[in-house]
């Protein structure tokens, strides 16, 4: 079986990631710039480079109650491996949590054109169509989303995907009874609509900036010495 790639082309004393030379990526680019570079298939230049490092620290962590974490330290603490703590945790990351950065960047590139956003909005929430990208367990305000919208507009990566989640956040919130915040994951998925990413990478990003984060409460709970971690009889409510 042959595959086929426009990625990487790796033979004894030539590595080549998309058309650069592996050792000078080594020596001369950063690890933000070099995932730029096998993501798009082109150098990023500083404005690029400092929106995707933004981009990648706001999804980086966001405590042992998020599921992703949750889940990488219980699987730590049963005696598992790093990696498939690591994996586990990542295998957490849905539509519900994570992943929504896809459907909301699919929704943004789909629907950016929409000239009468509210008749969009009002739409879908009669059809009990739920926004990706909006919304938050906890948070009442996703202020993640105000930041990286503010290094969006440094970089020049405020277009027309930002305006256009901002305003269907707008009309959202005007007919909702509950406050439904742009979350991290929508204003993610604006910024790399803008930045040219297509939909299908989106959740790419948030997998590449939590690993590190899930690495990190994996290798804490397994140097914690505590064992197995689970829920307390108080914590359970049964239903019989």
């Amino acid at each position: 079986m042959k595959w086929k790639t426009a990625i990487s082309k790796i033979t004894d004393g030539q590595e080549i990631i998309r058309g650069q030379d592996l050792q000078s990526l080594i020596k001369e680019k950063t690890f933000t710039e070099s995932i730029f570079l096998i993501l798009k298939g082109a150098m990023p230049g500083k404005k690029d480079t400092q929106m995707m490092d933004a981009l990648l620290v706001a999804c980086i962590d966001h405590g042992v109650g998020a599921p992703s974490a949750t889940v990488a330290r219980t699987v730590a603490s049963t005696g598992n491996s790093l990696h498939t703590a690591v994996a586990a945790g990542v295998q957490t990351l849905g539509e519900l949590h994570g992943g929504a950065i896809e459907g909301a960047a699919k929704f943004f590139q789909e629907n950016v054109s929409e000239k009468d956003i509210k008749a969009l909005v009002k739409n879908l929430k009669e059809k009990k169509i739920r926004l990706p990208g909006y919304g938050h367990k906890i948070l009442s305000h996703d202020h993640r989303s105000d930041t990286l919208f503010a290094v969006a507009k440094e970089t020049g990566f405020f277009g027309q995907h930002c305006a256009f989640a901002m305003a269907v956040g707008a009309a959202l919130n005007s007919i909702s009874s509950k406050k439904l915040p742009l979350n991290v994951d929508g204003a993610m998925a604006a910024i790399i609509s803008d930045m040219g990413f297509a939909w299908k990478q989106a959740k790419g990003f948030f997998i590449i900036g939590r690993v590190p984060g899930l690495v990190a409460h994996a290798l804490e709970q397994m140097q914690s010495g505590e064992g197995v971690k689970r829920l307390e009889e108080s914590e359970i409510e049964c239903l019989f």
